[in-house]
């Protein structure tokens, strides 16, 4: 069963992105700010990290930085999650950073599943 962590610290997102993963058979795990998400990744190693750019103690770029920049978590996919349409420049460097995708705030369930789930398949990362 594949492991979704869910970060954002709006609790209506997480229940409804949390319900949305596990209606598709995933297990899901969630936290509600940056520092979190990094101590939820170093105990129970998630298969893709749902990432909201703007969260507590560390943004979702940071975090992101910091996955992508360990050997032991570099290869976790990350979908950034964005309150509004990013510009080119946040678009830019969240790539550079290494997001895998971005999902835009309110979301289409079929956008997020297809998104997430994609990243899931076999080959579908490097």
């Amino acid at each position: 069963m594949p492991h979704i962590l869910v970060v954002d610290d709006e609790p209506e997102i997480v229940k409804m992105v949390a319900r949305i993963m596990e209606a598709r058979g995933h297990r899901v795990t969630t936290a509600r700010d940056g520092q979190e998400a990094l101590d939820v990744v170093a105990r129970d190693r998630p298969d893709v990290v749902v990432l909201d750019l703007n969260i507590p103690k560390l943004d979702g770029f940071e975090v992101c930085r910091r996955l992508k920049g360990d050997d032991k978590t570099k290869s976790i996919p990350v979908v950034m999650l964005t309150a509004a349409y990013p510009t080119v420049d946040d678009a830019t460097r969240g790539i550079g950073l290494g997001a895998d995708e971005y999902v835009v705030k309110p979301f289409l369930r079929e956008v997020l599943v297809h998104n997430v789930e994609r990243l899931l398949a076999p080959g579908a990362r490097l």
